[in-house]
């Protein structure tokens, strides 16, 4: 979900027409006549769903990891591309090639764990002249030289690529678990209303391996990577303020994903949800009252001033699961101007803890929005 993860404000080419919105994220009205709303019955197929679904109003492919060198330098990356349908009707008003049909935005972040730097680029961009898209049927969305799609020279791997200011990453991520699907019938809740969901899926442990680059020196890197894939219609409701997105991989080969959307009180939402993976990939649904996050730090930042919550205390009790999470690096903050006009922190965290009364770790990335500002309707 974020993670992730989510309503994200475009900027630039399109401000005044749409929004986009991240993994979290709902409505308080229902979806515009021209695109479908996520509702049972819809049954994902790949390698077809991996593709872009254009009757739905929004989307986004999401992927996270952790990344070594062969010298021991450690790294976490981010890089989420977002995709934005624009109505029936406003196409037919403007005909031309340069129309907006489609809005692209991405992020690019790159933690530097043993450097202690926090890097990230944006792109926004439109399909109508061909300089950014996504294909329906298969795995293909880009802007510009960023690209996620599946990989010729192997067989399931996703190819990642992507360059910032002074660093990039070229990665091959491959599935080791099937395909989790999120939420109740293939369909994640994002609020009390029926249409307020989306199609929601993950696939939480890839195999990576590839090349990191950072001011002109490439490190091989290998490790291991989480993939978010989600679509719907709806966007951000006036009720709530944000989420916290949570995703860990155990060294027990078990998978964890949890999101907490967060009303005006600062209470979490009563659709807040997520899964369990166990080591031979099924999946078990999760719900707000089996698991319990408390925050036990905070950091603020110094550019935005936003007080982030910073290290958490999560108990399962129905896995005999309590573990803590701890931001690998506290300064995780992307503050978008050039393209969404969002501040979030999406970062690369530790975990430490028990399951069964027995000693486990791991990694992960949680997802934190709605604390620079809240997030409201962007049109």
């Amino acid at each position: 979900m974020n993670g992730c993860g989510f309503i994200i404000r475009a900027a630039a080419l399109a401000v005044a027409l749409l929004a986009v919105q991240t993994a979290a994220a709902r409505t308080a009205s229902p979806p515009p006549p021209a695109f479908r709303s996520a509702a049972p019955g819809y049954a994902l197929q790949f390698p077809r769903d991996h593709g872009s679904h254009d009757d739905f109003r929004t989307e986004w492919w999401y992927y996270t990891g952790h990344l070594t060198a062969a010298d021991g330098r450690r790294f976490g990356y981010q890089l989420t591309f977002f995709r934005r349908g624009v109505a029936e009707a406003s196409v037919r008003s403007n005909p031309s090639r340069w129309a907006v049909r489609q809005l692209y935005l991405a992020h690019l972040a790159l933690s530097d764990l043993d450097g202690g730097q926090f890097r990230y680029a944006e792109k926004i961009s439109r399909a109508g002249v061909g300089k950014a898209g996504a294909e329906t049927g298969r795995l293909h969305v880009w802007i510009d030289r960023w690209s996620v799609e599946m990989a010729a020279s192997a067989p399931q791997a996703h190819h990642l690529r992507a360059a910032g200011d002074g660093f990039s990453l070229d990665l091959l991520a491959t599935p080791e678990k099937p395909v989790v699907v999120h939420g109740d019938r293939g369909v994640s809740r994002k609020g009390p209303e029926r249409h307020q969901a989306s199609h929601y899926y993950s696939l939480t442990r890839l195999t990576t391996t590839g090349s990191v680059s950072v001011d002109g020196r490439r490190f091989a890197v290998t490790g291991s990577g989480w993939m978010d894939h989600e679509f719907g219609s709806v966007d951000l409701g006036t009720d709530l303020t944000g989420w916290d997105w949570f995703s860990v991989q155990l060294g027990d080969r078990t998978e964890l994903m949890f999101y907490l959307l967060r009303r005006a009180d600062g209470t979490p939402d009563p659709v807040s949800s997520g899964t369990w993976v166990s080591a031979d990939g099924k999946a078990t649904g999760l719900s707000l009252a089996d698991v319990t996050i408390q925050a036990l730090d905070r950091w603020r930042s110094p550019a935005s001033r936003a007080a982030y919550p910073s290290r958490w205390r999560m108990t399962v009790p129905s896995r005999d699961l309590v573990l803590t999470l701890t931001p690998r690096l506290a300064g995780q903050e992307l503050i978008t101007d050039k393209s969404t006009h969002v501040t979030y922190w999406e970062g690369a965290v530790e975990a430490t803890g028990t399951r069964a009364g027995v000693p486990v770790s791991g990694l992960g990335y949680v997802e934190l929005t709605g604390y620079a500002e809240r997030f409201r309707h962007k049109l």
